[in-house]
């Protein structure tokens, strides 16, 4: 079997390892991507509701989940939304800013795909995909005198180059073969992996709160929704949506980053209101609760909510005691999640590669010379609306630049 050589290797065809690619084959670089999936960038197709949701108006370091959160500063301070916005206007790709700084595809997300495969091949670099990755072999602790220092093993071929760059991403949507190679690597090299669970992820109940969100689904609310951690308390206003097996919705999905199983969450379904107020005004005009509720809820919920919290009948015939138990039930209504739904449905995977263990400017391996982590590989996740995409940009482009 002949040996290819090749400058840079990227094993990954995702968003990461594709504006990598282009970044580093600009600098007159050769680059193969491999991939072992049919697609290049499937994540992009599908994400956003077929739209991809590819950066916001506003991204810091503030927007992401990192056990070191000064990790991110660096790269982002070098590639801002602007960078990448500018880039999708010369390929005339159009786009659509929604919910005050969201930035979609107007069309659909494979002009994004479209846009980044163009880009590669301008910049001359070689796409392989269906290329099943036997072993990566460090050719300098075999051999320091050698111009090349990783050797990848397909089943096929075998290519020798001087940086590898991992951009493997996580374990969320498997059926877009997701796998955890990225993990194997980083371990082989002695390289920390910190644990890993889903994240952005719906949330599923079980027995009677089950049959209730089952009743209401595909049926929407604004909310506020808390959770206590070790650290502190994290608060989300947004909506919530109701599914077949439990929630969903950006509310859930955002406050999923930060619940742990066994612990509860709080959520508050009229956010805007003084509810203990409000209920005794009412109280005093010997209001209707439910009329009065129909103003804020869907009937629907209000019926539902009726049957699953037994409502008084008569306000004005109601002590004071029981309304502040009422509005406590609504304002701080009390759930226990069963679980979450898993990676299958999970937007991003919490967790990864260390931060410690990679320089912050140009995602290199402190410890193992040419080896470079790039997107969701890492121990970075970002919050819903951009930010996810917007790391795959800014660590690509700091890989890319020095590879």
């Amino acid at each position: 079997m002949d040996i290819i050589k090749q400058d840079v290797v990227i094993i990954g065809a995702g968003a990461a390892g594709l504006m990598c690619a282009a970044t580093a084959g600009y600098r007159g670089r050769s680059v193969l991507v491999l991939d072992h999936a049919p697609k290049a960038a499937a994540k992009i197709r599908i994400s956003g509701g077929g739209k991809c949701n590819f950066t916001n108006q506003t991204v810091t370091s503030e927007d992401y989940l990192c056990h070191n959160p000064h990790f991110v500063k660096s790269a982002l301070a070098r590639y801002q939304p602007e960078d990448f916005i500018e880039l999708v206007e010369r390929h005339g790709v159009d786009y659509e800013v929604r919910d005050a700084g969201k930035y979609f595809c107007a069309n659909r997300a494979g002009d994004l795909i479209h846009l980044l495969l163009t880009e590669c091949d301008w910049a001359g670099v070689q796409l392989q995909l269906k290329e099943n990755i036997v072993q990566v072999v460090d050719l300098k602790a075999q051999s320091p005198s050698s111009n090349e220092a990783y050797q990848v093993d397909t089943q096929t071929q075998q290519i020798q180059c001087q940086s590898l760059v991992i951009a493997t991403g996580g374990l969320s949507f498997s059926k877009l073969k997701a796998s955890g190679f990225g993990y194997d690597i980083a371990k082989q090299f002695g390289m920390p992996v910190l644990p890993k669970r889903p994240g952005l992820v719906p949330l599923v109940m079980a027995d009677k709160l089950l049959v209730f969100c089952q009743k209401l689904s595909g049926l929407s609310l604004e909310v506020s929704i808390t959770v206590q951690m070790d650290t502190g308390t994290v608060s989300v206003n947004e909506a919530m949506l109701f599914t077949h097996f439990g929630f969903s919705g950006p509310a859930v999905l955002k406050i999923s980053n930060y619940w742990q199983a066994g612990s509860a969450l709080e959520i508050n379904l009229l956010p805007q209101l003084n509810l203990l107020a409000e209920l005794q005004n009412l109280k005093a005009r010997n209001g209707n609760l439910k009329t009065w509720l129909n103003q804020f809820w869907p009937k629907k919920f209000t019926q539902a909510w009726a049957e699953f919290h037994t409502l008084p009948e008569k306000l004005a015939e109601t002590a004071n005691e029981q309304l502040a138990i009422l509005a406590e039930q609504i304002s701080r209504w009390q759930i226990y999640p069963a679980k979450t739904a898993g990676y299958d449905k999970a937007e991003v995977t919490l967790g990864g590669v260390d931060t410690s263990a990679i320089s912050s400017k140009t995602m290199e391996s402190l410890k193992q010379p040419n080896l470079y982590f790039i997107g969701e590989v890492l121990d970075v996740t970002g919050q819903l609306g951009g930010y996810n995409f917007h790391w795959a940009w800014a660590s690509a482009v700091a890989a890319g630049q020095v590879i």
